[in-house]
Formats: C-alpha cells, sequence, structure tokens
C-alpha cells in the first residue's frame, strides 16, 4: 500500500472529524511506506490550508462554487488516479457517505462504512466496525484497491504535524457536467451551535418526554452544563425537535464526554450512536430500560422531578 488521500470538506474547517481523518491517514501512510495527500472540497481557506500543511505532501483544493455529486465524483476521480491512491479516507459527514461508495464503484475499489480502526494487512487493508448496534466489532478485509472509508468522528487521535515541511497546493477547478440532482434549498443549524459530534456534554431527550415542550427543560439544564441538546429517533420523527438533533444509527454518532440521557429507553440503535462516548447517564422511570444495562449513573425516577433538582443543584454549584 502507497498513497493514502484524505477527503475532507471546505464548509466543515478542519474540525474534530477533519482532524481524526488526518491522523488516521497519517499513520496509515506512514504504515506502509507511503505518502498522505488531502483533497478539499470546496475552496480551501487560509486556515485550513495552515492545519493541513504541516500534514500532507500535496492540497488539492476542489474549488466548488456550489456541492453537486456528479461534478464532485467526476473530478474526485480523477484526482486519485493521478495521485495513485490505494486508501481514501472521508470524515463522519452525509456529503461523505453519499460519495464514498459511488467513488469506490468508479475506481474499481472496495468500500465500507463507520470505519473505527485501520489494520493494514499485507497490500488489503483490514477495518473494524460496530456491528449489531454496537454489541460486536466486526473486522473486514477489503479486497480490492483503492480502499475507500468513511470513518467514525473522534474514533481517531489526530496527527502530528511535521516540523519545517510545507505541503504543495493545488487548485483544479471542477468541470462542468450535466446535473442529475439539485439542490433546492439550505438550512443552516443556528448561530453559534456546536455540532452533536463535537460537543463535550450533551443531554439528550426520547420519547418518554411526551411532547415538545419538555426539551425546553433540557434547553435550559443544557445552558447551565455548556453542553448540547439531542434527541432519539422516536423525539425527531415525532416533531418534537429537528432532524438534526437525531442521535442513533440511523442519525448522527457521538462521542462526548458525557452523555445524559432522558426519558430515552435505549433500543439498540440509539446505543449504536452513542457507544464511543466516555460516560453515559440516564434517567428513566423504567428500571428494566435497556439503557440502564449501559450507563454509568442512573437513576429510576421521573424526570420531571429530577431535572428542576439538578439544575438548581449546578446552578448553585456555578455561582
Amino acid at each position: 500500500m502507497s498513497n493514502v488521500i484524505i477527503c475532507l470538506f471546505a464548509a466543515n474547517g478542519f474540525d474534530r472529524a477533519a482532524q481524526g481523518v488526518s491522523g488516521a491517514g497519517q499513520r496509515l501512510a506512514a504504515d506502509n511506506g507511503g505518502r498522505l495527500h488531502a483533497v478539499v472540497i470546496g475552496a480551501a481557506d487560509d486556515a485550513l490550508q495552515t492545519a493541513l500543511s504541516p500534514l500532507a505532501e500535496t492540497i488539492t483544493s476542489l474549488a466548488f462554487s456550489e456541492y453537486q455529486p456528479e461534478a464532485c465524483l467526476n473530478t474526485l476521480t480523477q484526482v486519485c488516479r493521478e495521485l495513485a491512491a490505494h486508501a481514501v479516507l472521508f470524515g463522519n459527514d452525509t456529503y461523505s457517505q453519499e460519495l464514498a461508495p459511488r467513488l469506490a464503484y468508479r475506481l474499481g475499489g472496495s468500500a465500507v462504512a463507520d470505519g473505527i480502526e485501520l489494520l493494514p494487512h499485507g497490500d488489503k487493508l483490514r477495518v473494524k466496525r460496530a456491528v449489531y448496534g454496537g454489541k460486536a466489532v466486526a473486522t473486514i478485509e477489503l479486497q480490492r484497491a483503492p480502499a475507500v472509508v468513511w470513518l467514525r468522528a473522534r474514533a481517531f487521535e489526530p496527527a502530528e504535524p511535521r516540523e519545517g515541511v510545507n505541503a504543495e497546493i493545488k487548485h483544479v477547478m471542477p468541470e462542468a457536467v450535466p446535473a442529475t440532482t439539485r439542490i433546492i434549498e439550505r438550512k443552516n443549524e443556528a448561530a453559534g451551535e456546536a455540532r452533536l459530534e463535537d460537543a463535550a456534554i450533551i443531554v439528550s431527550g426520547g420519547r418518554g418526554l411526551g411532547g415538545p415542550e419538555p426539551f425546553e427543560d433540557l434547553k435550559a439544564l443544557a445552558a447551565i452544563l455548556n453542553a448540547q441538546v439531542a434527541a432519539s429517533r422516536a423525539a425527531c420523527d415525532s416533531g418534537w425537535c429537528p432532524p438534526t438533533w437525531q442521535v442513533g444509527q440511523t442519525g448522527k454518532k457521538v462521542a462526548p464526554g458525557l452523555y445524559l440521557a432522558v426519558a430515552i429507553s435505549g433500543a439498540s440503535q440509539h446505543l449504536a450512536g452513542i457507544s464511543d462516548a466516555k460516560n453515559i447517564a440516564a434517567i428513566n422511570t423504567d428500571a428494566d430500560a435497556p439503557i440502564f444495562k449501559h450507563c454509568r449513573f442512573g437513576i429510576v425516577e421521573d424526570y420531571k422531578k429530577v431535572i428542576p433538582l439538578l439544575k438548581e443543584k449546578l446552578a448553585a454549584a456555578k455561582s
């Protein structure tokens, strides 16, 4: 195995997920005597170039004015062939999940999703990923190169910068292609709201809250803790909170230092999204709820009694 390419999105900047992808790519390239190359989808600004420069041999900036998957795939395929990529790594975001398998097909390679560990094995790559809702870990060997993998956020340590070495920066103008899809509307998350994937503390609500109003209490508690608010799929599907808050197998996979699950039973699909949390705490009236088998701290009680007391004690402690 030789060259490793990391694909990052300019809009995300050098966030924690991008740092993890860079670290995974750097170590994989070193293990195989190859070189690390970065491809930035969208015009890379000065901050992103400065962050990547001591890490990669080259930075290729694909200056898209608007993300369009067909045009992006065409250009990305060409760049990967020119760099003779033996592995291509993506982060954990919607665009990466959309591009990774299609890129692997065009390159004649193999793809796997949600990697949590990369294991070089001869000229092949083995990837560990969680299965059965996080209850087991499978090791998958990719038979055809390049290996195209998107990685779970925060599963990998950041890269170590090289001293006195800077990347060569290239700018590529993507070719125009007939679009088969078009973006009708974009909705940005509220200004100042941190991404759940980067949150250190998350307060999350589930179906047991009974409606959207209790999420206001969770927001107040989260404000005291400097935390982000999240939700289970059931709460999001009920329209109590935005889909961007959804954590779980079909939502975001998070890795906070503390995940407080309020009125969440702990279905396997939800647990798959929080398996990397350092500490899980739970409040639920059902003593037999599955979440209690996975949490470090648990309170069997009505959240209506616990949340106000928590807010009072935490506010007093902060003052």
